[in-house]
């Protein structure tokens, strides 16, 4: 669930509020009870939590992240004819 933050324009207060995105909007303050209480425009924020997406998230890989290469070679692999982009 999404959330969203509010002010009221009448008393300046401010507060965060966990809604679904299918829920009516706020237009009651909760602290004055003035009718202006209206969404602020913020960024979005989130939270990566864990390893990294890219070593625990995809099914049938190595559990750890693929190391870089450090060859700086431009043919193309063996096999693979130039046709794609593993070079």
């Amino acid at each position: 669930m999404p959330i969203y933050e509010y002010r009221c324009p009448s008393c300046g207060f401010q507060k965060e509020h966990l809604q679904k995105m299918s829920d009516q909007p706020l237009s009651a303050c909760p602290s004055c009870g003035a009718a202006g209480y209206a969404k602020l425009l913020s960024a979005a924020g989130f939270q990566l939590k864990g390893s990294g997406w890219y070593a625990t998230d995809f099914k049938g890989g190595s559990s750890s992240a693929p190391a870089a290469s450090s060859s700086s070679d431009s043919s193309p692999a063996a096999g693979c004819g130039g046709g794609c982009a593993c070079h």
